[in-house]
């Protein structure tokens, strides 16, 4: 099932499912007191449903934006170094733990949503990402039964400004990493139920058509439940946290040259079954960027 959050032309925002290839809307089984935050007990009633039920709801004829499947998490965690073959060609070390870090909400944008390169770095790099999310409370869980409690999987694009992440003193990986717009994410979310292969699934990113990352989750060093059950040691999952598990190898800063994102460039993060998420890269003081800023705030 591939869920999605949209927008309408008069900017109200829904939940909704495809079904085939046609958007319905999820309103009519959206619980009492649910909002943008809390939409886990309606997403539920749609996996309880029959599909003559499913197919009662009422479809989405007008055009429409397809926003951010999760609005506002209370968490995004993210997963560094993870994929064997990366790790290679950066020639570091093999992680002998998950090396964790963040990125606050305000980085987290939709597909076709710009991803603002900010005046303050010269080096915004791509990484193409899986990401789990979660779908129910869980803490202290172990690996076994850590996949109870994922909801299912997003493309996602862990976007990095490597001269701060790198180049400042003793490192900078949170505010590296966490620049608004950094942390795209969507179209969909897939539920796990249709996603049986989740350590085989190839992930690609595009830049400007050229495909520079190409693996696969094969070679993820942690698989997605060893990292739950190492994280929910140290804090509580809740439902809607977000964890970006990794990037394959071909990052622009790993290249010669170098190949860093520029105003104009288009990335298309793509995930075997998940769709394709694609953003443009448009400079801060842009009017593109001004006007996502005031959208946004406006929101």
């Amino acid at each position: 099932m591939r869920f999605c959050r949209f927008q309408r032309q008069d900017r109200s925002t829904e939940f909704g499912l495809f079904i085939d290839d046609q958007l319905v809307s999820l309103q009519p089984l959206a619980a009492v007191g649910a909002s943008e935050a809390t939409p886990w007990v309606t997403f539920e009633q749609v996996l309880r449903s029959s599909p003559d039920e499913l197919r009662t709801l009422p479809p989405v004829t007008e055009p429409v934006r397809l926003l951010s499947p999760v609005a506002r998490p209370d968490k995004i965690l993210c997963v560094g170094l993870n994929y064997r073959d990366h790790a290679i060609e950066t020639g570091s070390e093999i992680p002998t733990e998950p090396i964790i870090f963040s990125k606050f909400t305000e980085a987290l944008i939709g597909p076709e949503d710009p991803i603002i390169l900010p005046a303050v770095s010269q080096r915004v790099d791509y990484e193409a990402e899986l990401v789990a999310v979660i779908g129910k409370t869980c803490r202290q869980v172990d690996e076994a039964h850590a996949m109870d409690y994922v909801f299912g999987y997003c493309c996602g694009h862990d976007v990095s400004a490597r001269d701060w992440q790198k180049g400042r003193p003793g490192g900078q990986w949170l505010l590296g990493k966490t620049f608004d717009t950094f942390a795209p994410l969507g179209p969909y979310l897939v539920h796990h139920s249709a996603v049986p292969n989740v350590d085989q699934l190839r992930v690609q990113m595009r830049l400007n058509g050229e495909t520079l990352q190409d693996s696969t989750t094969a070679q993820l060093i942690f698989s997605i439940p060893q990292v739950i059950a190492y994280v929910s040691r140290v804090t509580t999952l809740r439902p809607g946290d977000l964890i970006y598990t990794g990037t394959p190898p071909g990052v622009g800063d790993a290249r010669t040259p170098p190949r860093y994102l520029s105003p104009g460039d288009v990335c298309e993060v793509e995930v075997e079954g998940l769709g394709t998420l694609r953003n443009p890269c448009v400079a801060a003081e842009s009017p593109e960027a001004e006007a996502f800023r005031a959208a946004s705030d406006a929101a």
